[in-house]
């Protein structure tokens, strides 16, 4: 049988010229800044959301004492889903805004700044994360800069209104003449859901809340691009 031969690769046709070079770079440059801002849209409509929904779980559980306190805990989980989804996104702009930075850091910072300035191969750096792209920092990374950012307030919050709820006895049914509880066993009888025991859900909520601080102060360091200056999301 006859062998068919392979077909030949094409050839890659790059700039010959200075112009040819630099038109290239600012049109590459374009695009990635492009795609960079595109996902910094997605996070800050996930964040939106987040603070939308706790507005409006706020509005129903705070304004009647017929609402129940598990509306809050509820929010809990669902902002928690949205912090989830937000990380996953912050890592695909972290991405983008990585390359964004190697050509405004090494090209044009080098242009601005010709003088004192430490050149490395960060063209061949680029060259591979293009060819092979891949995330340069973990979801939980992502979770915690985003914690600290933004979500840690939304959560707070959350968390300071289910405290007021639960511990107000005008804003539970059947409240009587006193405004706030007067012991740790009403405490333990508002916080209950259902069968589910009152302590039980305190416990739940404080390992929650211990586990969200515990990933929000671990990845404290800045590494990457963030680690060269604060002047970031």
């Amino acid at each position: 049988m006859m062998s068919v031969p392979s077909p030949k690769p094409e050839r890659i046709i790059t700039p010959t010229t200075a112009a040819e070079y630099v038109n290239t770079l600012a049109h590459y440059y374009r695009g990635e800044m492009a795609r960079m801002q595109s996902w910094r849209d997605r996070m800050d409509r996930t964040t939106n959301w987040a603070i939308t929904v706790v507005a409006a779980l706020l509005s129903v559980s705070l304004s009647s004492a017929q609402a129940h306190h598990g509306v809050l805990l509820f929010g809990m989980v669902l902002v928690y889903l949205l912090l989830v989804i937000e990380s996953r996104r912050y890592r695909f702009f972290d991405v983008y805004r990585r390359r964004v930075r190697l050509v405004e850091r090494n090209y044009y910072g080098a242009i601005f700044v010709a003088d004192n300035f430490q050149e490395y191969d960060w063209m061949r750096e680029l060259g591979r994360d293009i060819r092979n792209p891949q995330f340069y920092m973990s979801l939980h990374q992502a979770m915690a800069r985003r914690l600290r950012r933004n979500y840690g307030w939304v959560f707070l919050i959350l968390l300071l209104a289910w405290i007021l709820k639960t511990t107000t006895s005008v804003l539970q049914p059947k409240s009587g003449q006193a405004e706030f509880i007067s012991s740790t066993m009403e405490f333990f009888h508002n916080s209950a859901i259902g069968y589910i025991r009152g302590w039980i859900v305190i416990l739940v909520v404080i390992g929650f809340y211990g586990w969200l601080g515990y990933i929000a102060f671990k990845y404290k360091k800045a590494d990457g691009e963030l680690s060269y200056s604060p002047v970031h999301v």
